[in-house]
């Protein structure tokens, strides 16, 4: 559920975003314990009576009882959540904010990991590395991050200061689209071409599919570019890991970006249920079934729901944010039925095949749908 947290800080990062730090009360320290790469998502109501929710990646070291929680926020062109939190939202205020959440994490281990970000793709990436490099002394990092230019580079400050504190544990490239460097790598964008032939040069030992995991987060460009280029090197699917931003999706903003928020599988495997598109169905002749919180319902499903929007008629506290299919919050088990997902970037083949679906993007493809927010 919703708990309202005051703002503690509002840092300006660049000139179109910022950190805020928000307290965490003692009381809710243990319900705010994260891993590094989860999320949260904030709420607001804005002039019109709408409620806003927005998904935003936590950048700090993960910690079993927070004290405060402190995400990047970056401003988009008619973002309205984002405008509020960077023009409105002050030292002092209050902002409604949900548990964390998401799958895109890293529990600090041994090993030789590496990151491929871009934009505010940064967040998540850095409370991952930061937090491994600072509890297994036996680790590695490599980060890769793109940007437009050094002036809109999120989080310059503590990127430096990991290469600073583990010069011997942690490597840092970097790349600018719009703004060529006096040393390292010419400017330019990071596509499919460019990843393949760079990767193999950065990373010589252990060898690129010899990694032990690789996280990539950012637009959907650069991710889906950045995973076609490790698939054709040899990287095994599973230890790719992956988060969108900016997937033009209703409802992300930058920051699971809008930061956001995930795992992610562009081009899923279909399990059990889960079917193509078909006609609709008639109006009234759908019932969605769902169990949340330990408590069970069935309904009518109007004209043109998805699964998600009918349970929400009836169930306020059905858990979601994006409700574009990036963040993964309101993921359900199917239990019986077939549903129809318009798209997917939040769950990972294996969820799939275990009857996992987006509640936000679902539509019945059967008379009867039932689904388990518990499971």
């Amino acid at each position: 559920m919703f708990h309202p947290l005051h703002v503690r800080a509002v840092e300006q990062l660049t000139d179109d975003s910022a950190a805020l730090t928000l307290d965490v009360p003692p009381e809710l320290r243990a319900a705010y314990a994260y891993a590094p790469g989860q999320h949260i998502a904030l709420r607001r109501t804005n002039e019109r009576g709408e409620e806003i929710r927005r998904t935003y990646s936590l950048c700090d070291p993960a910690g079993a009882a927070p004290e405060t929680l402190r995400v990047g926020v970056r401003l988009v062109e008619r973002g309205e959540f984002s405008t509020y939190a960077l023009k409105e939202l002050t030292e002092g205020r209050t902002v409604e904010v949900l548990p964390p959440t998401g799958r895109f994490i890293l529990e600090p281990r041994a090993g030789h990991f590496a990151a491929v970000v871009g934009g505010s793709g940064i967040t998540p990436v850095l409370s991952i590395a930061a937090t491994l490099l600072k509890r297994e002394p036996e680790a590695r990092f490599c980060l890769i991050r793109s940007d437009r230019t050094t002036a809109s580079t999120m989080f310059l400050e503590e990127v430096a200061d990991l290469k600073d504190r583990y010069p011997d544990r942690f490597q840092l490239v970097t790349v600018l689209s719009r703004e060529e460097q006096h040393s390292g790598l010419a400017s330019g964008r990071l596509d499919e071409e460019r990843l393949t032939a760079l990767l193999p040069s950065l990373l010589s030992a252990p060898g690129i599919p010899a990694m032990d995991g690789w996280y990539l987060c950012g637009p959907l460009g650069l991710v889906e570019s950045a995973s076609k280029a490790l698939r054709s090197l040899g990287v095994p699917r599973s230890r790719i890991h992956q988060e969108i931003f900016h997937a033009d999706a209703g409802g992300m903003e930058g920051g699971v970006a809008a930061n956001t928020l995930t795992t992610t599988s562009t081009s899923p495997a279909r399990p059990a249920g889960l079917a193509g598109p078909a006609g609709s169905l008639p109006a009234g002749s759908v019932t969605v079934s769902a169990t949340l919180a330990g408590r069970g319902g069935s309904w009518p499903m109007d004209d043109g729901e998805s699964v998600l929007e009918t349970v929400l008629r009836n169930r306020a506290d059905a858990p979601y944010a994006c409700k574009g299919g990036v963040c993964g919050t309101c993921r359900v088990r199917l239990l019986s039925g077939e549903v129809h997902m318009d798209r997917n970037y939040a769950l990972e083949p294996e969820e799939l095949d275990a009857g996992y679906v987006l509640a936000c993007q679902s539509h019945p493809l059967t008379p009867k749908v039932e689904v388990d927010f518990d499971a």
